[in-house]
């Protein structure tokens, strides 16, 4: 029996990489390996968004299935990629779940169960912003809410985290069932002035103007906790960053920050657009590892 939680691999910087030699690294270290499984699993990584990789991911599993038939490939947006020795059978599938850390991708962003969902997400203007995206719309309908909790749930049952943290306030309205459902602690990012014992961030900006930063009790996360961050919605990306310094002044680690909806014209629209950009900011930060993802964008609402 192989011992199914060995593992080869580094640090992962494919970000930078054509995808030729993306290919080319990717499946010469499936054929480097093969002697040590029957099966393998690649789980590949560079803190990118899902959609850009679409094709990638498609073109990899076709050429793996031709030179190494028995290998599989799955994109997972951990901090690493790594080569995972499994047991060839069918009936250890589970066991092979559970010893990896990796986001569940069953649910695609803008995927038919997030269409579904869109219809439910309201829109009004509010603050000068012409689509103020309104959660109230499917809290009134408990199908549609659980339905959202399930996939949160299901995305990160085996990622390996420590804890959730949801962001005032929104974020207290998600956050909680989602933890409930993981079995993990829930912890409040809250607004200035509103608990004790608590660390701040850095003020911060949002699209309808400035921010006082969040904060959390200092004894919520502890050095090497891997924390999931929640809210509502990411535009600019404020909230989160804010969010996101938070966890790394406590010594913690942002798995990922994932949103019911995300505004995608933000993440990196041209630099004559006048619109805030998200990549820049997490970058300027030197939080662009931090991966960010939404089960629903603007295209569909």
């Amino acid at each position: 029996m192989i011992d199914r939680t060995t593992r080869f691999g580094r640090k992962s910087s494919l970000g930078g990489m054509g995808t030729d030699l993306r290919e080319r690294k990717i499946i010469g270290e499936v054929q480097e390996n093969q002697e040590r499984a029957k099966s393998l699993l690649i789980i590949l990584s560079d803190n990118l968004p899902l959609y850009p990789h679409i094709n990638l991911i498609k073109r990899l599993r076709n050429n793996a299935m031709k030179t190494t038939p028995s290998f599989c490939l799955l994109l997972s947006l951990t901090t690493t990629y790594h080569a995972v020795a499994v047991p060839s059978s069918p009936e250890d599938d589970d066991c092979v779940i559970k010893s990896s850390n990796y986001i569940n991708m069953s649910y695609e962003q803008d995927g038919a169960e997030a269409k579904e969902i869109a219809k439910y997400l309201p829109y009004f203007p509010f603050k000068g912003i012409p689509k103020f995206y309104d959660i109230g719309g499917f809290l009134e309908n408990p199908e549609v809410f659980q339905q959202i909790v399930d996939i949160f749930a299901a995305r990160y049952d085996s990622i390996g985290i420590d804890a959730v943290a949801g962001l005032d306030a929104r974020g207290f309205i998600l956050g909680p069932p989602i933890a409930l459902a993981l079995k993990k602690p829930f912890i409040m990012m809250r607004k200035k002035g509103k608990m004790p014992n608590s660390i701040s961030s850095a003020d911060y900006n949002v699209e309808y103007g400035k921010r006082a930063g969040l904060t959390v009790q200092r004894d919520k996360i502890s050095k090497g906790d891997r924390v999931l961050i929640i809210d509502d919605l990411v535009a600019t990306g404020g909230t989160l960053s804010s969010a996101v310094s938070l966890v790394h002044l406590c010594g913690g680690t942002v798995v990922e920050c994932a949103c019911v909806v995300e505004i995608k014209m933000f993440i990196d629209p041209p630099a004559d657009s006048g619109l805030p950009s998200r990549t820049k900011l997490f970058k300027d930060m030197d939080i662009n590892h931090v991966p960010v993802w939404g089960l629903i964008s603007e295209d569909v609402l």
